[in-house]
């Protein structure tokens, strides 16, 4: 029974750090909790997901044109997520494009202040995403608008990935929110992939698919989400020598838009 609240409270966790849903049990958050939270990143993201495939039906529904309905439903998917990972987005492009040494990258990241190159990175990734979601809301009640809870599940996927295989670069200040979830091993890994892949083939099949392309396109969207992501890890932690928890948010958002483009081309084709 300690085992199961243990996971149930793993789940609210999850929930309570990369969301805004209202869930009010108070937990008492340590190290471990955090870790164990991890495993259900991908659950969050299916979630969060068809949240949004709700809201944008809802908004075509009630005759919102397209680009103010894009809008309305970027707005709410930031709602949705507090601005987390937009705020470790920021913080990358400060620190990554500050062109600095190592060290005063990390410090720049570090300040709580937002500069230019953050605030263009943003602003950035925002249209791009707005432009991809009118794409998405056009094709109304299509099969398609119900795979984008694939873009949000897989890269959270992803974020655990980073954490557990690329060291954490802030370990000589011990500072920094990401250093809480150092640690993560193996077993971790391949239950939160299994429950990544479990919800990736549910969004799937819910959208319209028979199994056997189902599946096709949960693996076609993780392995995207994966060489993508390595390619972000390696630069950044080549950079920083790791990542840190802003980097774990940076990666989040490109790779919700860069999964974006892949259903739009999977629409195309």
């Amino acid at each position: 029974m300690d085992g199961l609240k243990g996971w149930g409270a793993a789940l609210i966790a999850a929930f309570q750090f990369l969301t805004r849903l209202p869930l009010p049990v108070n937990l008492h958050y340590d190290d471990a909790l955090f870790r164990r939270s991890v495993v259900f990143y991908p659950v969050v993201g299916v979630v969060l997901g068809w949240l949004l495939v709700g809201i944008g039906q809802m908004l075509l529904l009630i005759g919102v044109p397209v680009l103010p309905a894009a809008a309305l439903l970027l707005a709410s998917w930031v709602i949705l997520t507090g601005a987390l990972h937009l705020d470790g987005l920021m913080d990358t492009a400060d620190g990554i494009l500050s062109h600095r040494s190592r060290e005063r990258m990390l410090e720049i990241m570090k300040d709580s202040r937002v500069g230019a190159m953050g605030v263009v990175a943003c602003v950035l990734v925002l249209l791009l995403k707005w432009s991809l979601l009118q794409e998405l809301l056009k094709q109304g009640a299509s099969p398609q608008l119900f795979l984008l809870p694939l873009a949000t599940l897989w890269s959270r996927w992803f974020m655990v990935v980073a954490i557990a295989r690329w060291p954490y670069a802030r370990q000589e200040q011990g500072g920094g929110m990401g250093g809480m979830f150092r640690g993560i091993g193996w077993f971790t890994l391949a239950v939160q992939t299994g429950l990544a892949v479990l919800a990736a083939c549910f969004t799937a099949e819910a959208a319209g698919f028979e199994a056997s392309r189902a599946w096709a396109t949960a693996a076609l969207f993780g392995a995207v989400s994966g060489a993508a992501g390595l390619i972000m890890s390696r630069y950044l932690s080549s950079k920083l020598g790791g990542l840190t928890g802003d980097t774990y948010g940076a990666m989040n958002e490109l790779l919700e838009a860069v999964l974006l483009l892949l259903l739009l081309w999977a629409i195309g084709s």
